[in-house]
């Protein structure tokens, strides 16, 4: 977050080519801000743009704010410029932004009143104008959310107190298997439906979950997201409770086919010295899968080479991506993981939309990676899908269903496609808190 000092003097612009950008005008505040009206820019990019010598304009055009020299937005990043006293913005009024030499805006927004908070992408950085639900200066917008896209109607799935609390991350291996992960004590559950529930397998040793333990067979991972693939079943842990004030933020790999009665991990890759340090408490709480296929057959954009996503770039690392979520600045990572070994690769880094992300879920058949928040954010969801340049960005933001409580859901999964029936299919979500004695509830989604 970044005020700059205002700039007075109106800039003469010369006309010049206008070359191609991602920075965008991304909120705005035009009545009773601080330390007055402002404007905050957004790069959608997949690198930082420099910004010297652009400019934002009013209505009017002798109304110019210039950016100064050696000042750049980051990628995925917002840049705030105070106007005033430059100039004011009026209840009916417009922001046009420039860039240096340049007479053609690059983006703006015109408006015919005050808004009760501030103008505002919804979703951050990528859509349309509307009304924020608040004003968030420096950070990624507050969007109103859409109705849920499904049944308003939600049900309990489990019976009372099977689980208890710690149920977090979820994952559907088919219609009729779903894999749960409790982080406390790191617990792995094979659940199977029995008749309106969700209940643990009772063949192969899974009637009350299996222990996991890291390589070696030592310690107690907090097991907080889950997802099965091709090359596993794999799982995101934020520390070892058997020493939990350290933050050990990792993936592990696990046999989920193993006959014994606890699992020791078969990979191991820790992401301390990647990730941004954060509290014991804070880390990894998602993980999803994308397929090379999919990737690539989008435009995937690679961070670590600057290019198009090539999954030869990458040898040993399996057939697909691995998409982890940050609950301390609700950021996701991609990695290319090498299953020989625990090396890594980030390939990529983009905003879930919300301040925390607590499950991820990718849903082959739409192409959406699905970012869930818990009850800090309302148990709202966000979608993103991989746009023009090859990032995911959000696209939607809905409220959870209305016929559901405010749970402190860190779990999120959808059916597969395949299990449509009457126009719709089941969702599951996993309630950490076990309000009312229940941590797992269904809904549905519309096909």
């Amino acid at each position: 977050m970044l005020g700059l000092a205002s700039v007075a003097g109106l800039v003469a612009l010369p006309q010049a080519a206008q070359a191609a950008t991602t920075v965008r005008i991304n909120e705005i505040e035009s009545s009773g801000g601080s330390p007055g009206d402002w404007v905050e820019l957004a790069n959608t990019g997949t690198t930082a743009v420099d910004v010297s010598g652009w400019s934002v304009r009013d209505n009017d055009d002798t109304h110019v704010f210039t950016i100064p020299a050696g000042t750049s937005v980051a990628v995925g990043g917002h840049l705030v410029l105070d106007v005033d006293p430059v100039f004011g913005l009026g209840a009916a009024d417009s922001v046009r932004l420039y860039q240096a030499g340049v007479t053609t805006p690059v983006d703006s927004y015109t408006w015919t009143s005050h808004a009760s908070t501030t103008y505002g992408r919804c979703p951050d950085a990528t859509g349309a104008f509307t009304t924020t639900a608040a004003s968030t200066r420096g950070a990624t917008n507050s969007c109103p959310p859409a109705t849920w896209p499904g049944g308003s109607a939600v049900s309990v799935a489990d019976a009372a107190n099977v689980f208890g609390e710690n149920l977090s991350g979820l994952s559907f291996e088919n219609a009729s298997q779903l894999w749960a992960v409790k982080n406390g004590p790191g617990t792995l559950y094979r659940l199977v439906p029995s008749g309106s529930n969700w209940t643990p397998d009772t063949t192969g040793g899974w009637t009350s979950g299996k222990a996991l333990h890291y390589p070696g067979g030592t310690g107690d991972p907090d097991a907080e997201g889950v997802v099965t693939t091709p090359d596993g079943l794999f799982v995101a842990t934020e520390r070892n409770n058997a020493n939990s004030g350290v933050s050990r933020p990792e993936i592990l790999r696990f046999d989920a086919t193993s006959s014994a009665s606890a699992l020791t991990a078969t990979g191991e890759w820790n992401l301390t010295a990647d990730l941004p340090a954060v509290a014991a408490n804070s880390g990894l709480e998602a993980i999803s899968w994308i397929p090379d296929s999919y990737l690539t057959a989008h435009g995937f954009h690679d961070d670590h080479t600057g290019a198009a996503y090539n999954p030869a770039s990458y040898p040993g690392h399996g057939t697909g991506l691995y998409f982890a979520g940050l609950e301390a600045n609700g950021s996701v990572y991609a990695y290319a993981l090498n299953q020989a070994g625990t090396t890594y690769t980030r390939v990529a880094t983009f905003a879930s939309g919300f301040s925390a992300v607590m499950d991820l879920e990718f849903d082959p058949s739409t192409g959406h990676l699905w970012a869930e928040c818990d009850d800090t954010c309302q148990g709202r969801t966000a979608v993103l899908d991989i746009n023009a340049s090859g990032v995911f960005a959000g696209t939607a933001v809905y409220a959870r269903p209305s016929g559901m409580s405010n749970y402190n859901n860190e779990g999120f999964a959808l059916a597969p496609a395949a299990s449509c029936s009457g126009g719709s299919r089941q969702v599951v979500w996993s309630d950490d808190s076990n309000d009312g004695g229940h941590a797992l509830r269904r809904g549905t989604l519309t096909c």
